[in-house]
């Protein structure tokens, strides 16, 4: 791009503030604006892999990524014991580590620091109440009565989107899975130094996921009714219930939880916008736009792609416009990809029935779709 743009990015989650700083440090305008009043991210522990990692390589923040969390590059099957029966290399991207865990407060922080640092304006407890664009830039209302103009408006606002629904109504709402996830943070095992699956065959799978030196988190998907939610009193006790099969690791880390509220509970939904994804110069990204099951781990690493591509693009074209077709070209077909398999990957894990172009996808299997994504972006 010839100048400078002006852009607003709509969430402050990972793929948000990934953006931000791409663009701050190219020398663009660019201000967050953030629903939550502060940044410090929901939720347990989350997993960088290697593409992921490449990302924040780009950005500078590798060092202070790896630094906040545990890498790793080995993935161990176990049974429910915790015997391991496999030990699976992981693939690397550029000399990078196969994977990093760490907490997703933490990498809050680090996005954080880095967009403030770039020179990108975070402005938090506001919403989008209003967009106007007329072709050569949007206008746009914030829900503390300001207003200002803009080159570009991105949303990185996650599965429930508002800019989503502005833009499309209720076409592309989230559609539940029929399956949750259940998740809580332990103390590290000392033998668990990379993700362990520990499975018991379609009945029960847990993993355990390092993301410091001395805290991990254990998750399981279970199918849920879709009005299921936890008792608030004993979320912990109904974890430890649907794994009761475990020994070794996976019941030692159910012990140490006292809590019911540090259970984390999520239904797992999707969301794939058919539709352009940018509509004039409003574009979604990350899980606004094609938002997947866990089952790659590469819900995060399709966000922080998506904003590293986009910056890129931009630089690339010669208008707004173009940019966003050429962004959409790179990224539709790897992040639909990965939606797929995911999906596919989560069916045969849980038993349910697959389609034929899901089974195609499971012919790969996961280690293949591993060294797919170590591929460039």
């Amino acid at each position: 791009m010839a100048s400078p743009l002006r852009v607003l990015i709509h969430g402050g989650g990972i793929g948000g503030l990934t953006l931000a700083t791409a663009l701050a440090r190219r020398g663009h305008t660019v201000e967050v604006a953030e629903i939550r009043e502060e940044l410090d991210a929901l939720g347990v522990g989350i997993i960088q892999p290697s593409n992921a990692l490449h990302v924040m390589r780009e950005l500078g923040v590798l060092d202070d990524c790896l630094a906040a969390g545990f890498a790793w590059e080995v993935l161990t099957i176990a049974d429910p014991a915790g015997n391991t029966l496999a030990r699976i290399p992981q693939p690397r991207m550029d000399g990078l580590p196969a994977a990093n865990g760490i907490p997703r407060p933490a990498l809050a922080g680090v996005l954080g620091d880095a967009a403030v640092a770039a020179g990108a304006k975070v402005r938090l407890g506001v919403t989008v109440t209003g967009l106007d664009d007329d072709g050569t830039g949007v206008t746009v209302a914030l829900s503390d009565g300001s207003g200002d103009r803009w080159d570009l408006v991105v949303g990185f606002d996650g599965i429930g989107s508002p800019l989503r629904t502005r833009l499309y109504g209720d076409r592309y709402a989230p559609a539940y899975t029929g399956f949750a996830n259940w998740r809580v943070t332990v103390p590290r095992h000392p033998d668990v130094r990379g993700v362990v699956m520990a499975t018991a065959g379609r009945e029960a799978k847990a993993l355990l996921t390092p993301i410091t030196d001395e805290l991990m988190y254990l998750g399981a998907v279970f199918a849920e009714a879709e009005d299921h939610r936890p008792d608030p009193g004993r979320a912990h006790e109904q974890l430890a219930e649907r794994l009761a099969v475990f020994s070794g690791p996976v019941a030692e880390a159910l012990r140490a939880v006292t809590d019911p509220a540090a259970v984390v509970y999520s239904r797992i939904s999707q969301v794939t916008v058919e539709e352009p994804w940018h509509v004039g110069r409003v574009v979604l990204a990350g899980d606004a736009a094609h938002a997947s099951t866990p089952h790659l781990a590469q819900g995060a690493a399709m966000a922080v792609e998506d904003a590293l591509v986009l910056a890129e693009s931009l630089d690339a074209a010669g208008s707004v416009p173009e940019a966003l077709e050429a962004w959409e070209a790179r990224r539709r077909p790897r992040a639909l990809w990965v939606q797929a398999m995911s999906r596919a990957v989560l069916r045969q894990e849980m038993g349910a029935p697959t389609t034929p172009e899901e089974d195609a996808l499971l012919e790969i299997g996961v280690p293949g779709a591993a060294h797919v994504l170590v591929k460039p972006y």
